[in-house]
């Protein structure tokens, strides 16, 4: 059995959490915060930990030789940071990404680009890639690993190729199709190594072997739909057609003479995972019993490893039994809590694991399983006790049609489970759920006082591609009273006070909290939207502009929502005389996925219908709440509107 060592490290107490913490209940910035913890990644040889933090707003990238050594601290500024990765022992890679403002000529006035610093361990060095290289777009489009060769390492990246312009004297953006590079992570220099398939609305993904060359290789015609995957040598090893892009790679098989791929069965059929050799053959049929939450695979070679069933976070399976052991352990060893295995080193003798759930604020552990221990990293909230994390259970009900659905209730610390003041709060997506996990958002309004309930409605990825595929042409219908279905049963159940319910959520949960209180009456005492939908037409035309008119965009969004006279009657902004509570409007302006235009436009239709409402929108923030400042202001602004619109005592 692993002995937890419940200790905190020096560095990571002096670094994340305040010298004082208060015994009283936490305050508002305890869960508005960023979290002081918000990932790690170990070394291929498991000597060196990386960690990143926040304090004060800012982000720290830690390095740790083992679990209590510091190494160094570098100051990341104020970059929203999306994840790191090692490259062996010599490198660690720093995913960021920004919101830029683009010139004339593009689709978009604005986009979220992605960037990587990379900073090496020996030299101390910190170089973005592609910075030096004039002939390609600084901003890389995707990521292919990272491989050892002859001695050096070497990153793999998406870019986009620049023309030169008709004068020669400088590049300009050309067709704007995918190259993958080869960077010399210690030179910065750049190979070609594939690039996209030419035609209309093409698309193209790679698999790469552990040499760091193609071995399968994806090409999508958006007009058309058809796809064929190829091997290292140009053979079409599978192909047929999906219209709506339901169609993708997963990993080489295990011995890498295979590939794994997802594809639909039709355009109302759910996700079916296959495998076919890469010397060809019939495709066959995989996992057909098995929802799959998410892929093991080796960074240095693209194989499978194994996978985690959707059922269970200790549903995990391995190919190699001594891996399948290892993963046993460590599920026992935190079998209290939700546990997500998030790195491991080369020869899984040290993992990264994440904990989160009843009584437990989100922490992070460096597991040796040689030793049988953990060692405590860090923790996401370090100001959230034990005792203040909300209790949380998960909650079945059927919906009206039969539908059997669940959700996850969150309660009050210290208050009886009974004619509770309640928030309905769906999730984004929509194709995301809720599990007992502990939610900054909704343990801030428990710690209030207040019951929340996440409910997983169809479209939910918690119970199988045939759940989430019911979804499709129900936004505002069936999906809708899936959420007050929910609110039912726990009335039913004397849980909360069917007179004293709130609904807030954010994107489509936002979207949801508009049709609450449109598309629905008679339920909800207020509404709160954080970047949510208001009007499908408006989201339609912006989307398909923005795609070029993407037909494979086209058709799934004619699929997933419906097209045109149908979505002016699922849209809140066409609705808003009929709102029948007050609402809060919260956007961040420089969000690149749901456009502000979306709350300006629920903000004049309420205006003009003369209803109750506030409109906050947040400078410089994305549609993730990736900023200290505008994340807390965002809390502040719900928690004020809510608590005057319906009092937690």
């Amino acid at each position: 059995m692993i002995k937890l060592l419940s200790r905190a490290i020096m560095l990571i107490g002096l670094l994340l959490i305040d010298p004082a913490i208060s015994i009283a209940q936490p305050p508002l910035s305890a869960y508005g915060k960023l979290p002081g913890f918000e990932t790690a990644a170990i070394s291929r040889s498991g000597k060196y930990v990386a960690i990143i933090g926040t304090l004060n707003g800012k982000k720290q990238l830690m390095i740790l030789e083992g679990a209590t050594k510091p190494l160094r601290i570098i100051e990341l500024d104020n970059f929203k940071v999306r994840d790191i990765e090692w490259a062996g022992d010599e490198y660690i890679l720093i995913v960021i990404s920004q919101t830029e403002a683009l010139g004339f000529g593009f689709t978009a006035d604005k986009a979220e680009l992605t960037q990587i610093l990379v900073h090496g361990i020996s030299n101390n060095k910190t170089e973005w890639v592609f910075r030096k290289q004039k002939s390609i777009a600084n901003t890389i489009i995707g990521r292919y690993g990272t491989r050892l060769l002859d001695g050096k390492w070497k990153g793999y990246f998406g870019g986009m190729s620049l023309d030169r312009d008709a004068r020669g004297t400088s590049f300009e953006l050309g067709d704007n199709s995918e190259t993958v590079f080869q960077i010399d992570l210690e030179k910065m220099y750049d190979r070609q190594v594939d690039k996209q398939k030419p035609g209309a609305n093409a698309y193209s993904d790679w698999l790469l072997d552990g040499q760091g060359s193609v071995a399968a290789k994806l090409n999508y015609q958006g007009d058309s739909g058809k796809w064929s995957i190829e091997n290292s040598g140009g053979q079409s090893i599978a192909d047929a057609s999906n219209p709506n892009g339901e169609i993708g790679l997963i990993a080489l098989g295990s011995d890498g003479a295979s590939v794994f791929y997802y594809r639909s069965e039709g355009d109302n059929e759910a996700h079916s995972v296959y495998e076919v050799a890469l010397a060809g053959g019939e495709p066959v049929r995989r996992f057909e019993n098995d929802s799959i939450d998410r892929w093991y695979i080796d960074p240095r070679s693209n194989q499978l490893l194994g996978y985690r069933k959707k059922s269970g976070a200790d549903q995990m399976v391995f190919f190699d039994p001594r891996l399948t052991k290892a993963a046993t352990n460590i599920r026992r060893a935190f079998s209290k809590y939700h546990m997500r295995l998030e790195d491991w080193n080369q020869d899984f003798t040290k993992v990264v694991v994440s904990t989160s759930g009843n009584g437990d604020a989100g922490s992070w552990w460096l597991v040796d399983l040689t030793n049988m221990r953990a060692e405590q990293l860090g923790s996401e909230y370090p100001q959230v006790r034990i005792e203040d994390v909300g209790k949380m259970e998960l909650i079945s009900y059927t919906a009206q049609d039969g539908l059997k659905m669940d959700g996850v209730l969150t309660l009050p610390p210290g208050r009886e489970a009974k004619n509770l003041p309640a928030i309905m709060f769906p999730h984004g997506g929509p194709a995301a759920h809720d599990d007992i996990r502990f939610d900054w958002w909704a343990q801030a309004f428990a710690a209030s006082g207040y019951a929340v309930f996440q409910p997983n409605f169809r479209g939910s990825t918690n119970r199988g591609a045939t759940f989430q595929k019911a979804s499709e042409g129900e936004w505002g219908r069936k999906m809708q009273t899936d959420i007050s279905d929910g609110m039912a049963e726990l009335v039913k159940s004397g849980i909360i006070d069917r007179k004293r319910v709130c609904i807030m959520g954010a994107s489509y949960g936002g979207y949801a909290a508009l049709a609450g209180v449109t598309l629905q009456q008679g339920l909800y005492r207020c509404a709160v939207s954080v970047a949510g939908i208001s009007d499908l037409n408006l989201m339609y035309r912006d989307d398909v502009k923005i795609s070029g008119r993407n037909k494979t965009l086209i058709r799934s969004l004619r699929s997933e929502i419906g097209k045109g006279r149908s979505l002016t009657e699922i849209s809140p902004a066409r609705l808003a005389d009929q709102a029948d509570a007050p609402i809060l409007l919260i956007h961040g302006k420089d969000d690149t996925v749901v456009l502000y235009n979306q709350s300006q436009t629920m903000a004049d239709a309420l205006k003009d219908a003369g209803k109750p409402f506030e409109f906050l929108g947040l400078e410089g923030e994305d549609h993730w709440l990736s900023s200290a400042d505008t994340r807390l202001k965002m809390l502040e602004a719900s928690m004020s509107f809510i608590m005057r619109n319906n009092p937690p005592h």
